[in-house]
């Protein structure tokens, strides 16, 4: 079930956690900083064995830690070579089942490149492999939520009309928000009370309240160009009007996750909580 609240934690383990580290310390000293929740980082691949995934999810039990997931880099639903598309829907399939054995609600991944082909015929391709990735999930009775990560480059599928389009079309999909990667994708918009409060009425109008009710959202400061994103950056050193956006998800009442994505990312998680519950 979707938490009760808005939950505010790291991209990872954190980088404080005593050595040596692990998913299972990550997780315990994410309840001593006084975090809501921790990501699965699977970027380089879902390495993690399902009885590793067992004790994760006792930890996550244990210390009250809400769970997400990020699947591997390697994914282009749209790639040129089908062996490459065959690849990446194995690794996305991967990353939901460990994740759901960790006891995480949702995973996140990045899932294609336009390739230079025509948008309207790439979310064509992604939406019939994600609706396969998702009847084999369900085949599985995995109901783990498949949400493709809006993206910080013009070259990226994964814009906020294609992912709510998407949404639309898949029930068990829905997006992660990277409010970071949008501000970036747009050359700078999306920085502004009005702005952030129109993702929200837009998601609310495409999805109904229940997509408000149980977010997945992800973000950092970021260094960006006219081509979109650079690099992540810490909070105060970047652009990102984070307080109007914490601003924004608490006028909306919104719950879920929010993963900090920042370099310093236990720092600025607790930064980001400390700011929401100080409106």
């Amino acid at each position: 079930m979707p938490p009760n609240k808005l939950c505010f934690g790291p991209a990872g383990v954190p980088r404080t956690t005593p050595s040596p580290g692990g998913t299972l310390k990550g997780i315990a000293r994410v309840k001593e900083l006084g975090l809501d929740s921790m990501e699965l980082e699977f970027v380089h691949g879902v390495r993690m064995k399902p009885a590793m995934a067992k004790q994760v999810n006792q930890a996550r039990l244990e210390h009250d830690v809400g769970l997400t997931a990020h699947g591997p880099y390697y994914i282009n639903l749209n790639s040129l070579e089908e062996d490459k598309i065959k690849a990446s829907v194995e690794r996305i399939l991967a990353t939901g089942r460990i994740a759901h054995l960790c006891g995480a609600e949702s995973f996140t991944f990045h899932a294609a490149f336009y390739m230079k082909k025509d948008p309207g015929m790439v979310f064509k391709q992604v939406l019939t492999q994600l609706q396969s990735i998702r009847d084999t999930l369900d085949s599985e009775s995995n109901p783990i939520t498949i949400r493709p990560e809006l993206t910080g480059k013009a070259t990226q599928w994964g814009s906020l009309e294609e992912l709510l389009n998407l949404s639309c079309e898949i029930e068990g999909v829905l997006p992660c928000i990277d409010f970071a990667h949008l501000h970036a994708r747009n050359g700078g918009k999306y920085n502004t009370s009005e702005e952030f409060e129109d993702v929200l009425a837009q998601m609310e109008a495409a999805l109904g309240r229940a997509a408000l009710d149980n977010l997945h959202i992800h973000l950092a400061g970021i260094e960006y160009s006219d081509k979109g994103e650079r690099k992540h950056l810490d909070l105060q050193d970047s652009d990102m009007n984070y307080i109007e956006l914490m601003q924004a998800l608490k006028d909306f009442d919104v719950k879920g996750y929010l993963v900090c994505e920042s370099p310093n990312q236990e720092d600025d998680a607790l930064l980001l909580k400390q700011t929401y519950n100080g409106l």
